[in-house]
């Protein structure tokens, strides 16, 4: 049974574009390793910004700086 976890950012992601990551990774474990698609669990977690860091640096802060 997979279970693959998907952490992004926050940031408007719609119910389609979820849809389609769901589905493409469900998709792809299937081709890839031959697991079974009734059984592959996809969580997507949204992240603030603000809790998300990179290099020292909280995200929100590099947009902002627009890096």
């Amino acid at each position: 049974m997979p279970f693959v976890n998907i952490k992004i950012t926050k940031e408007g992601v719609t119910k389609a574009q979820k849809q389609l990551l769901v589905a493409g990774v469900t998709d792809l474990l299937s081709t890839v390793l031959n697991k079974n698609s009734a059984t592959t669990h996809v969580i997507i977690d949204e992240v603030e910004t603000d809790n998300w860091g990179i290099a020292g640096e909280l995200v929100t802060e590099r947009r902002n700086r627009g890096s």
